[in-house]
C-alpha cells in the first residue's frame, strides 16, 4: 500500500514559494472561521522514521497562529501518567473546540512500538486497533475532524536521510529523547505500519499518506490537506448516528408492561438503630483499613453515586469518607458542566479526576447525566444520548482493565418518602440550601426519570462495572447496604493478582515478560506460561 509513497513527487522552490503565500493566507481564515464553532480539531502526526514528522510540525506552528494550536509529544510517560489508565494523557491533550491539537504519534505510537518489539500479538494488536476505532469514532460523532498523516519514503531514501541527519549534533532529530528504532527493521515497521492503517483507515477518521522524501512536497501536501479537511467539516454537519444508535424498545401500554427494575425493589427494608450503629462502625473500619491495603497495592478506587433527589447519596457519602484518610481520597461533586467542560467531550471533566495508583475518587453523580437529567431535561440530543451508553461502557472497560476497582451505586426512595425529605429538609435551617426549584420541578417528571434509570441499568450494568440498587427509604438500611458493598468489591478485587496496575497496557495486555512473542506473531511457551502465572 506505502508503492504511492515512493515514486520520487516534488515541488521546486519558486512553486513552493507561490503555493506556500497562497496556503498560509488560506489557513489563517480558515483558523478564524473554526475558532467561531464548536468543532475541535486533531491532527495525527506518525510515520517511519527521519521523515520529518517534526519540520511538519513547525512548519505548520508558522503557518497558523499558535494562539489556537498546541503541540504534543508522548515521549517516555510521567509518573501521573503511568499511575493511571492510558487513555488519560490523551484526554488531557484533547483540543477545546474552535481550536487545534497535534499529536505526535498519538495513541497509535505506543501500540506500534510494542508490537514492534514484540512485546504482543498481531492479535492482540488488532484488538488495541478496535479500540482506536470506537475511540475515533466517539471523537468524530461529537463533532471533532480527526486527520491522520502518515509520512513515509523508501527504505533508501530514509538511509540517505539518516545519513544526513546524523552529520547534524544540532539536528531536531538528534535532539529528540531516544526511542525504538524502527529503521533497524525496515520491512518488519512497514509491515506494522501497514496492519495499522488498514485497520484504522475510517471515513470519519482517515490516514493520509505523505511521500517524506521532498520536504516542499511534503509540507504542501500537509497543509493542503488540513486546509480541506476543516473546510470541509465547516461546511458539513458531524456524522449522524441516528440510524445507528441504541433504540429503546417500544413497550405496552398497560401498567404491568411498564414495569421496572425499581419497581421490584423492596422498599420496606429497614434496619434497627442498634443493629446499625453495631454494623456501621465495623464496616468503617474495615474500609479504612481496605483503603490502606488499596493504596499499598497500588489499586486505585472510583466510586459513582446516582439517585434521586434527597435520594441518600450525601449521607451514604460522608460514612465513607469518613471512615478514610482524607489524604487519599477526592469527592467530586457534578453539577452543570462549566465553559471549559462545555467546550470539551462530556466524558473530558470526568477523565481528568481519575485517581491515580492507590488513590480513591467518589464522584456526586458523574457521566451518567448524559442518559439521566440531559435525556429527560433535553439538554442532549437523541443521537447524543442514546450513544452515550456504548460511550460509557467503553470508558468504564478502560478503567477497570487498567486496575480500577469500580463501584456504581443508585441509591432509591419512593416518591412519598422523597416529599417528607423534602419538607424536612425546608424545616432544618442548615438543610434549606439543598432544596432548588429545580427539586421539585424534577418530581413533576418522575415516570420520564424512572424509566431513564431503567434503561441505564439495562444498558450499563455489566459484568466489569455492574449497578447496585439501594433501598433507600430507611437510611441506615441504605448506608448500611453501600459500605458492605464497597467491603465486599474491594476486597475481592484485592485478592485477585493483576498483571498490571494501571498506565500503559502492550496491545492491551502487559506481559510479564519483553521477549515472550515469537517473529510469527504468537506467544511462546515461555510467554504462555508466564501469562497463565500472571493470570491465575
Amino acid at each position: 500500500m506505502f508503492e504511492a509513497t515512493k515514486v520520487g513527487r516534488s515541488v521546486n522552490k519558486e512553486d513552493f514559494k507561490e503555493e506556500q503565500e497562497e496556503l498560509r493566507t488560506h489557513l489563517l481564515s480558515v483558523q478564524r472561521e473554526l475558532a467561531l464553532t464548536d468543532i475541535p480539531v486533531i491532527v495525527i502526526v506518525a510515520g517511519v522514521s527521519a521523515a520529518g514528522k517534526g519540520e511538519v510540525v513547525n512548519r505548520l506552528n508558522e503557518w497558523l497562529d499558535t494562539r489556537g494550536l498546541q503541540n504534543f509529544a508522548y515521549w517516555d510517560e510521567t509518573d501521573e501518567e503511568r499511575e493511571r489508565p492510558r487513555y488519560w494523557r490523551f484526554w488531557r491533550s484533547m483540543p477545546r473546540r474552535g481550536e487545534i491539537s497535534i499529536l505526535f504519534g498519538g495513541w497509535y505510537l505506543t501500540p506500534i512500538e510494542h508490537r514492534y518489539q514484540e512485546l504482543c500479538t498481531d492479535a492482540e494488536l488488532d484488538a488495541e486497533l478496535n479500540r482506536i476505532v470506537e475511540f475515533e469514532r466517539m471523537l468524530s460523532q461529537d463533532g471533532a475532524v480527526v486527520v491522520k498523516f502518515w509520512f513515509h519514503m523508501s527504505e533508501q531514501d530514509q538511509k540517505a536521510r539518516l545519513n544526513e541527519l546524523s552529520r547534524d549534533d544540532h539536528s531536531r532529530w538528534k535532539m529528540v529523547p531516544s526511542k525504538s528504532k524502527f529503521s533497524e527493521q525496515y520491512q518488519a515497521f512497514e509491515r506494522i505500519a501497514e496492519r495499522i492503517i488498514l485497520h484504522t483507515d475510517r471515513g470519519i477518521a482517515p490516514w493520509y499518506l505523505v511521500e517524506a522524501q521532498d520536504r516542499r512536497y511534503r509540507d504542501l501536501t500537509v497543509g493542503k490537506t488540513l486546509l480541506h479537511a476543516i473546510r470541509t467539516r465547516l461546511s458539513e454537519p458531524p456524522p449522524d448516528e441516528h440510524n445507528t444508535a441504541a433504540a429503546s424498545a417500544e413497550l405496552p401500554s398497560s401498567p404491568s408492561a411498564q414495569i421496572t427494575l425499581l419497581d421490584q425493589l423492596d422498599m420496606t427494608l429497614a434496619l434497627p438503630r442498634e443493629e446499625y450503629k453495631r454494623e456501621i462502625k465495623a464496616l468503617q473500619a474495615e474500609i479504612n483499613e481496605l483503603a490502606w491495603t488499596a493504596y499499598n497495592q497500588n489499586r486505585s478506587m472510583v466510586l459513582v453515586f446516582e439517585g434521586v433527589d434527597a435520594g441518600g447519596k450525601g449521607g451514604a457519602i460522608r460514612r465513607i469518607t469518613s471512615s478514610i484518610d482524607a489524604r487519599l481520597f477526592r469527592s467530586i461533586p457534578v453539577a452543570a458542566p462549566t465553559d471549559e467542560e462545555k467546550a470539551h467531550h462530556y466524558l473530558w471533566r470526568f477523565w481528568r479526576h481519575i485517581p491515580r495508583a492507590g488513590y480513591i475518587t467518589i464522584y456526586d453523580r458523574s457521566w451518567y447525566g448524559r442518559v439521566l437529567v440531559e435525556r429527560v431535561e433535553g439538554f442532549a440530543s437523541d443521537a447524543e444520548w442514546r450513544r452515550a451508553y456504548s460511550e460509557i461502557n467503553r470508558f468504564e472497560e478502560q478503567l477497570v482493565d487498567s486496575g480500577v476497582i469500580l463501584l456504581k451505586f443508585w441509591l432509591h426512595i419512593t416518591q412519598d418518602e422523597q416529599l417528607a425529605r423534602f419538607k424536612a429538609r425546608e424545616d432544618v435551617p442548615y438543610k434549606r440550601y439543598k432544596m432548588t426549584d429545580e427539586d421539585w420541578r424534577n418530581r413533576e417528571k418522575w415516570p420520564l426519570y424512572k424509566s431513564a434509570v431503567n434503561e441505564m441499568a439495562v444498558r450499563t450494568s455489566t459484568k466489569h462495572a455492574p449497578w447496585t440498587l439501594v433501598e433507600g427509604n430507611d437510611k441506615p438500611y441504605a448506608r448500611v447496604k453501600v459500605l458492605r458493598t464497597v467491603c465486599e468489591t474491594v476486597k475481592d478485587a484485592l485478592k485477585q493478582q493483576r498483571g498490571h496496575t494501571g498506565g500503559y497496557l502492550p496491545c492491551g495486555e502487559r506481559l510479564p515478560d519483553a521477549n515472550q512473542v515469537s517473529p510469527n506473531g504468537k506467544l511462546s511457551k515461555k510467554g504462555e506460561k508466564a501469562r497463565e502465572k500472571a493470570n491465575a
